[in-house]
C-alpha cells in the first residue's frame, strides 16, 4: 500500500472512529517503523515501547494531519520524535543513576536477527551503528527506509543542505574504517 488515496480511505475510516481501519493503518506501516525505531535505538530491549508509543502518538494525532502531504514522512516525523524523546529520558535516567551509584552504565548492543537478516552487510550495520546520533538517522533514513534527502529533511524539520552535509560526512567516516572497504559505499552512492 503506496497510494496516496489508499491511505487516504484508511486515514478518514479511522478518524471517523474505526478500529478496523488503524488495524489496517498500523499492518501496512509497522514494519518500516520498527526498523527505523530498531536502529536509532541504543537500547533493543525498549523498541516494541517505542513503537507503540509512536502509534499512540499517531491516533491522537491524525486528525491534525493534512491529507494533501504523504503520509508516510509525516508518521517518520512522529517516529523520530518519539525516539528523541525516549533517548532524552533515557539520557535523564542515566545521569541519576550515574549519580547515585557513581559507576558508568553500559547499555547492551544487540540486533534483532529478523531485522538483520535483512540487511546484506552486517559489518556495514555494525559501522553505522557506531556513527553519532544525527548522522546515524540521517543514514537510516535515506538508505534503509529509501526515503529522498527533501523527505528525509522533512522528516527531521532540518534543511536540505544539512542532509546532503549529514550524508556526506556519514558515509566519509564510513569509508575511512579499514575492514569495509569502498565496494558496498560506492553501491549506496547510486541509490
Amino acid at each position: 500500500m503506496d497510494t496516496k488515496t489508499e491511505f487516504e480511505e484508511l486515514i478518514r475510516r479511522t478518524r471517523s472512529g474505526s478500529k478496523h481501519a488503524y488495524g489496517e493503518l498500523y499492518e501496512n506501516t509497522v514494519k518500516d517503523v520498527y526498523q527505523t525505531v530498531h536502529f536509532l535505538l541504543d537500547d533493543k530491549s525498549d523498541v516494541d515501547d517505542v513503537v507503540q508509543e509512536i502509534y499512540i502518538e499517531v491516533l491522537r494525532n491524525l486528525h491534525r494531519f493534512n491529507t494533501d502531504k504523504p503520509f508516510r514522512p509525516w508518521l517518520k516525523g512522529i517516529a523520530i520524535k518519539q525516539i528523541s524523546a525516549y533517548r532524552r529520558r533515557r539520557w535523564i535516567s542515566f545521569r541519576n543513576y550515574q549519580k547515585i551509584s557513581k559507576q558508568p552504565s553500559e547499555v547492551e548492543d544487540d540486533f534483532s536477527p529478523q531485522v538483520v537478516d535483512d540487511l546484506v552487510n552486517k559489518q556495514l550495520v555494525q559501522l553505522v551503528e557506531q556513527l553519532p546520533f544525527k548522522l546515524r538517522q540521517v543514514i537510516i533514513l535515506r538508505y534503509l527506509n529509501e526515503h529522498s534527502q527533501e523527505e528525509v529533511a522533512s522528516i527531521l524539520k532540518i534543511p536540505v543542505g544539512t542532509v546532503k552535509s549529514r550524508v556526506h560526512t556519514a558515509l566519509k567516516k564510513l569509508r575511512k574504517q579499514e575492514e569495509l572497504g569502498n565496494i558496498f559505499l560506492r553501491k549506496v552512492e547510486n541509490v
